[in-house]
């Protein structure tokens, strides 16, 4: 017994030491750099970071965290958060060469290139003969179009390292910035003689070929490097590209197949053909290869979390749901599955419970790109454009190649008539993607205005990029028109029109522009000439609709609007703009019948809510109209229309007068400008005994619309409750000289014999 009682000391101390290091920092740190290195070596940088920050929250000094995060970052393209931690990493560690080598990379990447010129120079203070300090000198000069230097700093590199094909492959590429591609093609064929065996110089001469357009050159090339690495996704991919370009569409396909079967246990070898049919936007093919992997291969997270995205995409919501909870139940903090738990929602037309799982996701990965751009765009849809825009901006700052969060900023801006934002948008979108139009359309349209010379040289800019691309004529002709050249326009918008029939900004505004010169006539026989062009494009049948209806051609108006919907049964702008042309036909019932269907369509679309409540108030149903608003205030609280029409629904009608006058409030602030917003106030104002604040909005709204007569009337109300009776009786006499409705001029009389109630 005694033997036994001896050893429990040192058991006990050996419990002490363990627990002991369990709760040392320094090991725990290094474990999580250590899982997350394990992370890293397979591919799973997402996983990777969370654990690089978890050591770096133990010791915010933890350099090696620093440096891996960044690395992590760099792999998902992360690049402001790429920056922050290599600039942390050589803070920490100044004399740190490879950060500072990726952080200069990082910079030229950016086009930062007096910045990137600084870290060359700084690693070359370390080490003189740093031959990638050299090659990055290079391109930063090469960037500063600093051409001899840059080569004499490439050929430095060469000196140091002679046998380094990469140098030979920059060299050329160099050179063919340097319009020299007979010197690139002999550096690039000298890259591949120096490393046979290495397929990066024989995809670079591959590329170079490509670009020149000698495809037999480069299709060998390309060949060649999967003879030598059978079983690399690159020169596949590389040659599935050419193939494509040359129009070679079942080759390619025939190849991607050839690709899979040569790589079954190599995950970016067998998922290409599922990319590639995803690529050409053919979503069944895409959904079928990926539902065929996600059964060969069920433990490839990647297969699985894009079958699911691609269900989604083919509107199979509740078949992506079923796949993605499962994955959930055994990886609950999933940063993906969260963010497709909330596109599933989204497309079960559920966004508002969307929010949830973006946030969750933001939370355990607060600069996931893709969680800021689908919060953005869900917030927007509910109505939250300042936040909306804010998540967008996030998701741009921390992936400034983020295009289609470029494209919603702007739109949001636009629709908010915030040119500052547009004008921001547009640089951050023409620094990231410079050969791309659509910086330079947006920047065009926040200067139309302000300034045509600029909003001129940008649109000259576009059409010099995308010679094809119908926008930039449609923004040349809108400048010209402004500037009241109608025959210039006049032509850019066909100009437009002939580039794409279908360019609806183009086909708007050159009937715009017809009306302006008193031709209503030849702008809708323009329009029906288009529909004729392009038959089955219900944009233009709306647009047609809507013309008609401006034109009082009702019956017209309903037959154009009702080949909408025939063409897009989901149009919502089509059934809004049919009942209202069904209303201006007088039938009532047939137009509440088309909002009831908008609203069915698109339930969080409020335009519907408030045309129906406008109707039901037409025809005396203002229980029904009140709920109607309601629905729209439960969407949206600050939606200024329902909720100056609520107010003024419950003041006529006996309602709570605090209720009101909160919802006139609310009314107010979204519009500060609109008379009626201001008559609703006073109206408050008056039922609630505060007649001079009342008096002091209707004076202003008598000024701005002095033959209403309604205002006249209200105004001499507050005048009589506050014993003014000469001003009230004056406005009294002028309301009834305005032939008010009966029923309004009976109040009136009413109230000029002193019997008026609020």
């Amino acid at each position: 017994m005694r033997k036994y009682m001896n050893l429990l000391p040192v058991i006990l101390t050996a419990i002490t030491l363990v627990l002991g290091c369990s709760h040392d920092p320094n090991i725990r740190k290094q474990k999580y750099l250590q899982s997350g290195n394990k992370y890293f070596e397979r591919g799973q940088y997402r996983e990777a970071a969370i654990e690089y920050q978890n050591a770096i929250q133990i010791d915010n000094r933890y350099a090696d965290a620093h440096y891996h995060l960044a690395l992590s970052y760099l792999r998902e393209s992360i690049w402001n958060g790429a920056y922050q931690e290599l600039s942390r990493t050589v803070e920490l560690q100044p004399a740190n060469t490879k950060a500072e080598l990726e952080l200069g990379n990082l910079l030229l990447g950016a086009k930062h290139f007096k910045e990137a010129q600084f870290w060359a120079g700084t690693v070359l203070g370390h080490d003189a003969n740093s031959a990638d300090a050299h090659v990055l000198l290079a391109n930063a000069d090469a960037g500063l179009e600093n051409l001899e230097e840059s080569l004499h700093e490439m050929q430095r590199a060469i000196e140091l390292s002679p046998n380094q094909p990469r140098s030979y492959v920059n060299l050329a590429i160099l050179q063919l910035g340097a319009k020299d591609a007979v010197a690139a093609e002999q550096n690039f064929q000298k890259a591949v003689s120096l490393d046979p065996k290495s397929i990066t110089p024989r995809l670079a001469l591959g590329n170079f070929y490509r670009s020149r357009k000698r495809w037999p050159e480069a299709e060998q090339q390309f060949r060649d490097t999967i003879q030598l690495a059978p079983k690399n996704p690159t020169p596949y991919a590389a040659l599935a590209t050419l193939l494509e370009n040359e129009g070679k569409r079942t080759d390619t396909e025939q190849l991607l197949m050839q690709a899979k079967q040569a790589m079954p246990d190599v995950p970016e070898g067998y998922r290409l053909l599922g990319d590639f049919y995803f690529a050409l936007n053919d979503l069944p093919r895409a959904t079928a290869e990926y539902g065929l992997l996600f059964q060969q291969h069920p433990r490839d997270e990647r297969v699985e979390k894009n079958y699911v995205q691609l269900l989604i995409l083919s509107n199979q919501p509740d078949a992506a749901a079923r796949l993605n909870e499962q994955f959930l139940k055994k990886h609950s903090t999933d940063v993906d599955s969260l963010i497709l738990r909330g596109e599933i929602l989204n497309a079960q037309g559920r966004p508002t419970e969307a929010l949830q799982p973006f946030q969750a996701a933001l939370q355990r990965d607060p600069q996931n790109p893709a969680a800021h751009y689908d919060l953005g765009i869900t917030l927007a849809s509910t109505g939250d454009i300042l936040r909306a825009t804010s998540e967008l901006q996030s998701a741009v700052r921390f992936r400034p190649s983020m295009v289609q969060a470029y494209r919603t900023l702007g739109i949001l801006a636009t629709r908010k008539d915030d040119m500052d934002l547009l004008r921001q948008t547009a640089d951050g979108f023409i620094s990231a993607q410079p050969s791309l139009p659509d910086g330079y359309l947006m920047r065009a349209g926040s200067n139309l205005a302000k300034d045509p010379v600029a909003a001129q040289a940008d649109l000259q800019k576009v059409l010099a990029i995308a010679p094809e691309d119908s926008r930039g004529y449609t923004g040349m002709a809108q400048l010209q028109a402004r500037q009241k050249k109608y025959a210039e326009a006049n032509k850019l918008f066909e100009q437009a029109l002939g580039k794409n029939p279908r360019d609806l900004q183009a086909m708007m505004g050159l009937t715009q522009l017809l009306v302006l010169q008193k031709q209503p006539a030849q702008a809708a026989a323009r329009v029906h000439q288009q529909i004729e062009r392009a038959p089955d494009d219900p944009d233009l049948y709306l647009l047609l609709g809507e013309f008609q209806m401006a034109q009082k051609e009702y019956k017209a108006a309903e037959q154009s609007l009702g080949k909408v919907l025939e063409l897009n049964p989901k149009n919502v702008d089509g059934v809004l703009a049919l009942a209202a042309a069904q209303n201006s036909l007088g039938g009532v019932d047939e137009a509440a019948t088309s909002y009831e269907r908008a609203i069915q369509q698109a339930p969080r679309d409020v335009r519907a809510y408030i045309l129906l409540g406008s109707l039901e108030e037409s025809r005396g149903r203002w229980q029904e109209a009140q709920q109607h608003y309601q629905k729209v205030l439960n969407i949206q609280s600050d939606n200024p229309v329902a909720a100056n029409n609520l107010a003024y629904s419950l003041l006529e009608h006996s309602g709570n007068a605090d209720l009101a006058l909160s919802f006139a409030q609310t009314a107010r602030r979204g519009l500060p400008d609109q008379p009626s917003t201001a008559d609703t106030l006073a109206w408050a104002y008056i039922h609630k005994g505060a007649y001079a604040l009342a008096i002091d909005l209707l004076e202003n709204v008598v000024k701005a619309e002095p033959a209403n007569s309604t205002y006249h009337y209200h105004l001499g109300l507050a005048y009589q409750k506050n014993h003014d009776d000469s001003q009230a009786k004056a406005h009294f006499v002028r309301a009834l000289q305005l032939n008010p409705p009966q029923s309004q001029a009976d109040e009136i009389r009413k109230a000029l014999n002193g019997n008026a109630g609020a």
